[in-house]
């Protein structure tokens, strides 16, 4: 167990592999590379249709889970264009026959992420342009699942997070996390756009949402609400 800090509040993240299951879905969470992200594998289990989300580092790591998974993936999918959720993206490309989606803010980001991970002493091979980017309201389908893109400025131009409405599941990035909220001291980042697209678009969905961030453990949409003291 490794903690890091986000915002000032202390994050644990617990370096394990975590499996949720139902009639319909799996979605996998992954801990990759030396920043501790959250790689999220997720797919329909009739459809065997498949996606990853923010595939950061350890491109065999999650390689392996996917043919674990026996699910053919045709998303990859980054919340935002940090290096750290996109370090495998490379491998990634070369290995699977799936489009890289992304939203367009976050270009920049993607276009010098192996130097902005060399400036923390961080090796990745540099990651392709997009095969096409999304926008908020956008729904990608797996099999039976849909997945709805919100657009969640903030952290990043880009950041976006993703709605399973039918499974109660929000994978939130970098833009909400237990009890903190994502940094806004990089560039393009904004604590106000970031609160506002978490009370705007995130704290109007169901409080038993189940929330999946980029980094440590879930938490709900409700608790978030009660206590997150960010967004207050």
């Amino acid at each position: 167990m490794e903690k890091y800090i986000f915002t000032g509040i202390i994050v644990t993240a617990f370096l394990c592999t975590v499996k949720t299951e139902d009639a319909n879905m799996l979605l996998e969470n992954l801990v990759v590379g030396p920043i501790a992200a959250n790689c999220y594998i997720l797919g329909d289990k009739t459809s065997k249709e498949g996606a990853v989300v923010d595939p950061g580092d350890d491109a065999g790591q999650i390689l392996h889970a996917v043919k674990k998974s026996g699910f053919v993936i045709k998303y990859i999918i980054i919340t935002h264009g940090h290096f750290d959720h996109i370090g495998a993206m490379a491998e990634l490309k070369k290995q699977l026959n799936a489009d890289f989606l992304m939203h367009k803010s976050d270009l920049p980001f993607v276009q010098r992420s192996k130097s902005s991970a060399l400036n923390w002493g961080i090796t990745i091979e540099q990651v392709p342009d997009p095969d096409r980017y999304v926008e908020d309201g956008d729904i990608l389908k797996l099999g039976s699942l849909e997945l709805k893109i919100l657009h969640t400025p903030g952290h990043s131009p880009g950041g976006l997070c993703i709605y399973i409405e039918k499974e109660n599941i929000l994978l939130s990035g970098d833009t909400l996390f237990r009890f903190s909220v994502g940094r806004t001291d990089f560039d393009g980042g904004s604590m106000k756009e970031l609160v506002k697209s978490i009370k705007q678009k995130l704290f109007t969905l169901p409080d038993s949402t189940i929330v999946y961030s980029g980094h440590g453990e879930p938490t709900t949409i409700g608790d978030e609400k009660a206590q997150n003291m960010f967004v207050r």
